[in-house]
């Protein structure tokens, strides 16, 4: 039986990449913060996690980190876990550089030390490049990060790549997209909308404000994503690949779908207010998975419009409860 380490476990990406090697038949161990999975049993299934074993370990000890990897071996390491702060002032982002390029090194360094041989994915972003100079990216697009989040993933990434050159060891990492779900957390704008259809369809809510309905997106489903994550651990060769659909919509589209399976006309509910308004770049954040296509014969399974579908039925299913 193969023994995986996830870190942000008890996020959209850690619930369903549990659940998924689970299935592969995987004993599946998680690093948690005790807030962290009361919130998350309530919306991922407290099921989920008493088939996991967790420990209750945070990404910036790495004495902490260091004494759990030296009890228990693993095969594979998926590193999830990160501040998420996406904010344009590099002054406010000082924790979230600061967290997560630590908590990526001391991961690493405990994993190098005392087992070398268990594989390491690192969950890097589309913010990686930040304000691309043309569309698609792909793997050899360069690295334009804007924000703090950014720059910490890309320097981690590089940590990674080091590791991977320095000490043989093998370590990928996925540059993930947008990818949704019902797990998404409620501050994203897709979950905004999704549960704001839920409530205006039950009569609790009037309108929806948002910002730029002209943003743009390549939106992939978050099952598919984790699905690859696992191919990259489990391929001959360590890979840093792309993962996206290829496919962008505007937030425009994703009203419109969301209110229309739910019976409703969009343009009734939502009003724009200029305080959501973000800068919308000329060439816009969307990845070209061919290359994960062809070496892992990875395919999306879910399309754009399927996607929000299924979150506007979860959304209005916990409405009525």
């Amino acid at each position: 039986m193969k023994r995986a380490l996830i870190t942000g476990i008890t996020g959209q990406d850690g619930s369903y990449l549990a659940e998924h090697l689970l299935a592969l038949g995987y004993e599946v161990h998680g690093l948690v913060r005790q807030t962290n999975l009361e919130n998350a049993s309530e919306s991922h299934g407290k099921n989920l996690y008493e088939r996991c074993k967790l420990h209750v370990v945070s990404l910036d000890s790495f004495h902490g980190l260091y004494r759990l990897i030296s009890k228990v071996k693993f095969d594979e390491c998926y590193h999830l876990g990160a501040v998420s702060f996406v904010g344009e002032h590099l002054a406010d982002g000082f924790h979230t550089i600061f967290a997560n390029t630590s908590g990526t090194h001391y991961l690493l360094a405990a994993i190098h030390e005392m087992q070398p041989t268990c594989r390491f994915y690192f969950a890097g972003s589309s913010e990686m490049f930040g304000r691309p100079t043309s569309a698609p990216q792909n793997e050899q697009t360069p690295f334009l990060p804007r924000n703090p989040y950014g720059i910490s993933k890309v320097t981690s990434y590089h940590l990674v790549r080091n590791y991977r050159a320095t000490y043989g060891m093998f370590c990928s990492t996925g540059i993930l997209y947008n990818h949704e779900s019902p797990r998404r957390r409620p501050e994203f704008v897709t979950r905004k909308i999704t549960r704001a259809v839920a409530r205006i369809k039950s009569g609790r809510q009037t309108q929806l404000e948002l910002g730029n309905l002209e943003a743009r997106r390549d939106w992939g489903y978050a099952p598919d994503y984790v699905r690859a994550m696992h191919l990259m651990l489990n391929h001959s060769e360590p890979l840093d690949l792309v993962v996206a659909t290829g496919v962008i919509h505007t937030v425009r589209d994703f009203c419109e779908v969301a209110f229309a399976h739910a019976g409703l006309d969009w343009k009734k509910y939502v009003v724009t207010n200029p305080r959501f308004f973000r800068d919308e770049d000329a060439i816009p954040l969307q990845g070209n998975p061919a290359a994960i296509k062809q070496a892992l014969n990875w395919q999306p399974t879910k399309s754009f419009e399927e996607i929000v579908c299924e979150m506007v039925d979860h959304d209005c299913a916990v409405e009525n409860r």
